[in-house]
Parts: C-alpha cells; sequence; structure tokens
C-alpha cells in the first residue's frame, strides 16, 4: 500500500497501521540511507523539525496535502532526541514531542527519541504456536508496577533522583526480566499483567495520563529491554498482559494537547474535553483520533507480542462522564466496536479485557451480535461484595448471606475476572489484609479463607502484587514490596499457602476448563450449619473430576453435613492447616459428606 493510501485511511478512521507512516522512520531516499518524519499537524502554519542533531535549530519541514508534513534527514543516529517545533495560526511556536515516536527522552525531559524497533531477534515461536484466549485452561494474574515491584537498593547512580537515593533504583526492563520471571513461576502465576508503560510525564500518574501512546517508557530502558522481558517470559511460559489507557491523555504542553494550536486529538468544545482527573478526553468523532489509537493498540500487539490489552476505565467510554444515568457516549462505544473487532480478527489468539464498573450489557459479547467486543471483564461486584462480607463482624455475617452469594446470580451475563488489583490497596483503603474484620490472627485467618474462595470461585483470578505476601503498608509507587516480611512467620506461611492455591488452579480442571458453564456449578445445601457456612461444588467437561469448597465465616467451629457430597472425597488443601500459621483443624483423607471446620476457616476437597 502506497503512503498516499495509507494516510488516507488514517484520516477516514480506517486505519491501524499508522505508525508505518508517521512517526520517525529509517528509509533509503535520494540514494542514501536517512531517517524520515511525518506528523499530522493540520492546524499549523509552520513546522521545524528540531533535535540535538541540528542544536535544536530548526529545519523546515515539507507541507503536503490534508495537514501532512514531512523532512528527510541523512546522518540521523540511533538515540536522536527531537521535537516538531510548531507555529500556531495565531503566531505562537512551540515545541512538540512526536505523537508516533517510538521511545522518548527519559523524564523529566520530554523529547521523542529515533529508534528502530524493526530488528529485535524474537525466541518465543514456540509460546506464540500455542497461545490463545484461555477460557478453557487455567489462568491466575499478577499485576505490577515495573518501578515498585523490587528496587535496587545498592547500586544508586550519581545523578539519582533524591527519592531514588531514598528508595532506592528503578530496575530496568532486563533486570526485571532476572528477578521477575523466576518469582512469578515459584509463585505459581500463569501471566503478568504490567500497569500502562506507554511513556509519561509524572511518576505519581503510574502510566495512566500517558504521552507517548507508540513509545515504551524509558524509566527501564529502551523499546528492546521491553521485548526482551516478554520474550523471556514467553519462553518461560509466563504471558503478558499491558493495561492500556484509550479515554484521555494529560494536559502537559509537549504532548497531544493542543497539539498544534488547534484541536487535533481533542473536541473543539470545552465541557467535552476534559475529565474530572484533569485529563483530556480523546475525541472519537474524529475519524483520525479512532486510527491513531487503535494504530496504537496494534503496534503493542504487533511489535511486543502482548498476549491481552487490558482497556482502563471502560465505564467513562461507554457513558458520557462515566455515570451509568447519564446518557450514552455513542463515539466511545462505537470506538470500543470498531477496535475490538479489528483486533478480534487481526490477533484471534490476544486477549481483550475490560476495566467496567458499569451493569452495561454484552461487554464481552462480540461487536456483531451487538456488545463491545471483549473477551473478559473485570467482575468489580464480586470484589466489592466479597471485601465488604469480609470486613463485618462475624455475628453481622449471618444477616448477609446474600452479599457473598449475589457474584453467582450475574456470573454467567458476560465472561468474568476476579480482580483484587492495585485500585483496592491505594488511597486509604488500607490493604487486602488490612480490610478483613478482627485481630492480627484473625486478619490472616480470614485472608487465607478469601484467598480460597477466590480460587473456587468460577472466573479467572487477578491479584496484585504484594497481597501474595499479605503486605499491610498501602501501595507506594516510589517504595518497593516490604520483601523482608518474608521474615516473619505468618507472612512466610501466608505466601506458601497463596502459592499452593496457585498450583491446585492449574493443575485441576474442574476449576478451569467449565469455568462459564452453567451447568458445571452448584450451590450445595448445609442444613443445620450456621448461615455463615457456604459450600459449593464445581465439575470438570468430562464430569470425571469435582472440586467442592466449603468454607466457616462464623466465629465458631463447625462440623457440617453435606448430603451433596456423595462419594469419597479428599481434603486438597484446608486454610487452618498448622503449615499455614491454623490451629491444625483438618480433614482425614477419605470424607463422606462430612465436614470439620475450625472458625475463619474453609477447605477444598476433590473427588476423580
Amino acid at each position: 500500500m502506497n503512503i498516499e493510501q495509507q494516510i488516507r485511511e488514517f484520516l477516514t478512521g480506517q486505519s491501524a497501521k499508522a505508525y508505518q507512516v508517521f512517526g520517525s522512520h529509517p528509509v533509503h531516499k535520494y540514494g542514501q540511507d536517512g531517517i524520515e518524519f511525518r506528523v499530522y499537524a493540520p492546524n499549523a502554519v509552520n513546522m521545524q523539525l528540531v533535535g540535538d542533531f541540528n542544536d535544536w535549530n530548526g529545519w523546515n519541514m515539507e507541507h503536503q496535502t490534508h495537514g501532512i508534513w514531512t523532512i528527510f534527514c541523512k546522518d540521523i543516529p540511533q538515540g536522536a532526541l527531537y521535537k516538531y517545533r510548531t507555529t500556531t495560526q495565531e503566531g505562537r511556536v512551540i515545541d512538540r514531542a512526536d505523537p508516533f515516536a517510538f521511545h522518548s527522552e527519559l523524564r523529566p525531559g520530554n523529547a521523542s527519541a529515533v529508534f528502530d524497533v524493526d530488528h529485535y531477534h524474537w525466541n518465543d515461536e514456540n509460546w506464540m504456536a500455542q497461545r490463545n484466549k484461555n477460557y478453557t485452561r487455567p489462568m491466575s494474574i499478577y499485576e505490577l508496577h515495573a518501578g515498585s515491584w523490587r528496587r535496587d537498593t545498592e547500586h544508586i547512580p550519581a545523578n539519582a533522583t533524591p527519592e531514588e537515593q531514598e528508595n532506592g533504583r528503578m530496575l530496568t526492563y532486563r533486570e526485571l526480566a532476572d528477578q521477575l520471571i523466576p518469582y512469578v513461576k515459584e509463585q505459581g502465576f500463569s501471566h503478568i499483567e504490567l500497569m500502562p508503560l506507554t511513556e509519561y510525564p509524572f511518576d505519581g500518574s503510574w502510566g495512566y495520563q500517558a504521552t507517548g501512546y507508540f513509545s515504551a517508557t524509558s524509566r527501564y530502558g529502551d523499546p528492546y529491554g521491553l521485548m526482551e522481558l516478554i520474550d523471556r517470559c514467553h519462553q518461560a511460559h509466563i504471558g503478558v498482559i499491558l493495561d492500556v489507557v484509550p479515554l484521555h491523555f494529560v494536559t502537559d504542553f509537549f504532548g497531544l494537547h493542543q497539539f498544534d494550536g488547534g484541536f487535533v486529538y481533542e473536541s473543539q468544545y470545552e465541557n467535552l474535553r476534559y475529565t474530572e482527573w484533569g485529563t483530556v478526553l480523546f475525541d472519537y468523532t474524529k475519524p483520525h483520533v479512532l486510527s491513531f489509537m487503535k494504530s496504537s493498540l496494534d503496534f503493542w500487539i504487533n511489535y511486543y507480542h502482548i498476549d491481552g490489552l487490558r482497556f482502563d476505565a471502560v465505564s467513562q467510554l461507554i457513558f458520557k462522564n462515566g455515570d451509568p444515568n447519564a446518557p450514552l457516549n455513542d463515539p466511545g462505544i462505537w470506538f470500543l466496536k470498531n477496535t475490538n473487532f479489528y483486533l478480534q480478527q487481526t490477533y484471534p489468539n490476544v486477549m481483550l479485557m475490560a476495566e467496567d464498573s458499569s451493569n452495561y450489557i454484552k461487554v464481552t459479547a462480540p461487536p456483531q451480535y451487538g456488545g463491545l467486543g471483549f473477551d473478559y471483564k473485570w467482575d468489580l461486584g464480586w470484589m466489592n461484595d466479597t471485601l465488604q462480607y469480609l470486613s463485618m463482624h462475624p455475628n453481622d455475617r449471618n444477616y448477609s448471606r446474600h452479599t457473598l452469594m449475589f457474584s453467582m446470580a450475574y456470573f454467567y451475563n458476560d465472561i468474568f475476572i476476579l480482580p483484587l488489583s492495585h485500585d483496592e490497596v491505594v488511597h486509604g483503603k488500607h490493604t487486602i489484609i488490612d480490610k478483613m474484620w478482627g485481630n492480627y490472627e484473625q486478619k490472616f485467618s480470614q485472608a487465607r479463607l478469601l484467598y480460597l474462595y477466590m480460587c473456587a470461585h468460577p472466573g479467572k483470578v487477578l491479584n496484585f502484587m504484594g497481597n501474595e505476601i499479605a503486605e499491610f503498608r498501602e501501595w507506594d509507587e516510589n517504595k518497593q514490596l516490604g520483601w523482608n516480611l518474608m521474615e516473619y512467620p505468618m507472612h512466610d506461611s501466608f505466601n506458601r499457602y497463596c502459592r499452593h492455591l496457585h498450583k491446585i488452579g492449574l493443575e485441576y480442571r474442574a476449576l478451569y476448563d467449565t469455568e462459564y458453564d452453567p451447568r458445571a456449578f452448584r450451590w450445595l445445601d448445609t442444613p443445620s450449619a450456621p448461615a455463615t457456612v457456604f459450600a459449593f461444588v464445581r465439575r470438570s467437561a468430562d464430569e470425571q473430576q469435582a472440586i467442592a469448597c466449603v468454607m466457616n465465616f462464623g466465629l465458631q467451629p463447625v462440623t457440617v453435613s453435606i448430603p451433596g457430597l456423595s462419594g469419597e472425597w479428599r481434603e486438597l488443601v484446608n486454610t487452618d492447616n498448622t503449615s499455614y500459621s491454623g490451629s491444625g483443624v483438618i480433614n482425614s483423607d477419605n470424607i463422606h459428606g462430612q465436614v470439620r471446620l475450625a472458625p475463619l476457616s474453609g477447605c477444598l476437597l476433590c473427588r476423580g
């Protein structure tokens, strides 16, 4: 396809490969090698290329049709910094980063960087050939923030920021690969989910307020470093999901905001332009904005071999201002349907996930059947109800049985992931362990019970870093996790318990191969048991294996008779096992319809 056709597709909203045309690209032209720069700035009066290769003195760019500006330059090295110097219709002169840059200057600098992303050698052919959407495979996701999972406190560079001098240096992508991959394998997670890596100026935004939608943040190295991290994950049979933010971008004036003096990426109407967070909404009534974001998502899958994309703040794209009582946001819905349909057709084995807090129907139905086209939706209702139940005094739980059971009333309306994400452990919300009712020991007992319920409940699972070590300190993006907690017996045994649960989830097919089949789940009657006792069973697709979960959320020990547990069962795990710092009330290997449980404890049973 020639450049004119590619530009036409970009302008009409049909392009998902605009990164092949715009930005900076090595080319052979006029009999010599060089870099060609191309930018869309329809409102600019003049555009110049400035960079460290011309002492930031402008080289005039050629104005072509449809607001396209271009220039060919020889002798531009890899890593060269540059910007576009824009003269607006009002006569202002402003320097802008390249919206299509593949690499960026390390913050607080904000220039774009020339980078040829075409020459990384991948070694993940086996993984790429067998990956799929995991509907009938086990999937346990470890969500993490690359800059604070672990830090180097020994090798602090001379130019380190005061924060880095105090809390340690962020690991590079390659250093993360060295430490993260063996840890994830040991813990039993099947996938990692990386919080946004699209370049962003402010550390405190965690990447959710971006400037570079094609640029992997330089905080942790260059694009090849991130490719190596993902490549090595794949070679270790770990999938990689990337958090993406298609709703909004920052107001920082070197970025997309009023890019050429006009409103290229946002609405010209002020009341439709800004979010409650002080950021700027993408205007999806403009076809080229649709092409821009669709191309960004395609780029991450195509160039970085990403296995899944998690879309942030989907409810804001569905409803105006994210208010379910407000009118539908038709441009946002069209963006989701159009983009997801394209991605599903082009990358049928890549997962698309929605972080959606609304009750909008058919989020995970295909667009051709009136849906939004996602493969999975975060079940925020399950998360809120479950954490609310566990924060209650056990005596009050007698009257709130429906709170814990409600998730199964709607579970089969969509395809759900059960998330305990970063949003639940910040801003005064307390960490997961600290949300539990009770004293120190009771919190641990209930946290073990929570993760048993999460493991046994239908749906894929997601846990934020630190949950697996029972972190009491709320997450701070400037500090690494409290790894010293593992020196304390309660935390060490809790992590050992979590590892065991993850491996059970990977091993027993009744917990994954029929997750979204309502015939494979059944609540079990527990006659004469307190209202704080729950039991359910799940069955494998061939019905040769069954897993039962029995839980006691009360303060008294119980012996539970369960008529539905016919046949002989064996206990896979008990939260009260002494090896997990419990009191030691467990069941024998041959269980026939009756289960003993300590207070605030539960167990998984297996038949077949």
